[in-house]
């Protein structure tokens, strides 16, 4: 099954290649419409276009063949998972680097939930994707997660992020140097306008607050901790590209040149929160995985110049 769409050249768009216009008119990635081109879903005047650099005459008639996406559900799926605690109410989870955490258009299974699924029961969430989670870490962040397994533990997980009453620490490995021992990066975050799989800093973002400390510094690396005041998407990787230190191995937000590993080199070392049931101040620490470890002692064979 597939939706059709029905676009008219303006005259504006008048010799624009064809895969920059359906970007900006379906508002979708550059790739996404690359495939719709090559699968043959687009015509131009009822002739079926294949080429993404087609060059558009104004008032010519496009027609685009969605495909219909099928609705995912995420089903139980018997995998190893690193359980750090588990009671009644809550459960903690070091995710590996390179797991998703919970089902997507791009990743219908294999994910953190669900593993979860089938080693316990969750709490249900508004969308059957997420049940449990309360907050996320990127694909190839590592670190550790809390999980509610009823509804009253997740409120108040959720309250407690909300109020920033929890505590969330990241270990990373970040390009260049720093004059200061620490800071603290308060810039608002939003989607990119230039490219919507993008986080950036702009001025019209949410509210993003990170502070930072230099624990170690190399030749061309440093090695950092760092707190969230605020969670947004990507906020630690975009604040830390947006003051020049991306975080070394990030594919989406730092340069080619870098550190080789499986991602970027962040990890979730703490994490602490209030027990939803019983008031208990509980806190939970990791450390960070064996690439990231060996990648830190190579490191330290190097000095700052």
């Amino acid at each position: 099954m597939t939706n059709k769409i029905q676009l008219t050249v303006e005259t504006d768009f008048n010799n624009t290649r064809l895969d920059k216009y359906l970007t900006e008119k379906l508002d979708s990635s550059r790739s996404q419409i690359k495939l719709l081109i090559n699968d043959g879903a687009v015509s131009i005047d009822d002739s079926i276009i294949k080429k993404t650099g087609y060059k558009l005459k104004s008032n010519s008639n496009i027609t685009i063949d969605i495909p219909t996406e099928q609705p995912l559900t995420a089903e139980p799926e018997k995998m190893d998972l690193d359980i750090i605690y588990e009671d009644d109410d809550v459960l903690v989870v070091n995710k590996p680097q390179g797991m998703v955490v919970h089902p997507s258009a791009g990743h219908p299974n294999h994910t953190l939930v669900n593993g979860l699924m089938y080693h316990t029961t969750l709490a249900p969430e508004d969308s059957t994707l997420r049940p449990g989670i309360v907050h996320r870490i990127d694909k190839d962040t590592s670190g550790l997660l809390m999980v509610a397994k009823n509804e009253n533990a997740r409120e108040s997980l959720m309250k407690q992020l909300k109020d920033k009453t929890n505590t969330r620490e990241y270990l990373a490995i970040v390009h260049g140097t720093f004059s200061q021992s620490g800071g603290k990066i308060n810039a608002p975050i939003g989607r990119s306008h230039k490219d919507r799989k993008k986080q950036a800093v702009i001025p019209e973002g949410r509210n993003a607050v990170t502070h930072f400390k230099v624990l170690e510094q190399f030749a061309e690396y440093s090695y950092l901790s760092l707190n969230l005041e605020t969670g947004r998407t990507h906020q630690i990787r975009v604040h830390l590209k947006y003051i020049d230190h991306p975080v070394a191995g990030d594919p989406l937000y730092g340069p080619k040149k870098t550190l080789k590993g499986s991602g970027q080199f962040l990890h979730a070392y703490k994490l602490g929160f209030k027990h939803p049931r019983t008031g208990e101040q509980m806190e939970f620490s990791v450390e960070p995985p064996a690439v990231f470890k060996d990648t830190l002692s190579k490191l330290k064979l190097t000095v700052r110049q």
